[in-house]
């Protein structure tokens, strides 16, 4: 995901957001100085991430609703689950609804990574603030900026996890023989969460989520931003 991140932020930057409107710079005169070094504005960083969110969508959707198949299936006794593992799982649904079956859960997939906006728009705005404000090294600067960003992002974006993971654990139905599906659409399953649970429902398990974000990006983004770092323009 970082990978594709990059990738969009340099395309934007040098085909978007490279002219004199985004890039110039007010002075007290009211002059734009547009000899200042161009550099990505925080929205850039927002729709980048969005951008490469979809992007990864398309691996992650099969991924993730397999797993999310396979998570639920409790019974102890491992001849009366439905699925063996992940690769029978995967072609049990190929055999009985095609690629569009494995595929399930995608669109609620694509509307949670569109709250990379907020990820990635607010780890620009964390690296600004504490750059020209702290006196932490580049490494400090990503570790709180990375963790900082990624708790806002689960804030923001965690009811529609919880939703899309109600969508992909949904029986797929017909020869498949694992129930009747019950949510036809993403409204209907957030309803029946609201129905069941309330709106708190929509962060249950929450703060085990919260907790681990920010170690775990904190980390990553050292480790990246650092490979960036040492690589060459």
């Amino acid at each position: 995901m970082l990978g594709s991140l990059t990738f969009y932020r340099r395309i934007l930057k040098d085909n978007v957001f490279s002219s004199p409107y985004f890039q110039g710079t007010t002075s007290r005169s009211g002059e734009r100085a547009l000899n200042a070094e161009p550099r990505l504005p925080t929205v850039g960083h927002g729709i980048a991430g969005v951008m490469a969110g979809c992007t990864v969508s398309f691996i992650a959707a099969p991924v993730e609703h397999v797993k999310a198949r396979l998570q639920i299936q409790y019974a102890s006794d491992k001849s009366k689950r439905l699925y063996k593992g992940p690769i029978d799982c995967c072609n049990k649904i190929l055999r009985s609804h095609g690629f569009h079956g494995l595929y399930h859960g995608l669109a609620a997939t694509l509307l949670f990574r569109s709250f990379f906006f907020f990820w990635w728009g607010s780890y620009d705005i964390f690296t600004r603030v504490l750059s020209n404000h702290t006196a932490l090294s580049a490494p400090a600067v990503n570790f709180w900026a990375g963790g900082l960003s990624a708790q806002v992002f689960w804030i923001i974006s965690y009811p529609s996890d919880v939703v899309k993971q109600r969508i992909m654990t949904d029986p797929l139905g017909g020869t498949l023989g694992d129930g009747e599906r019950k949510f036809a659409r993403w409204k209907d399953a957030a309803r029946e969460i609201a129905r069941r649970d309330g709106y708190r429902g929509f962060y249950r398990g929450f703060l085990p989520c919260f907790l681990r974000a920010f170690p775990a990006n904190a980390v990553a983004l050292v480790a990246f931003e650092s490979v960036m770092r040492a690589l060459p323009e």
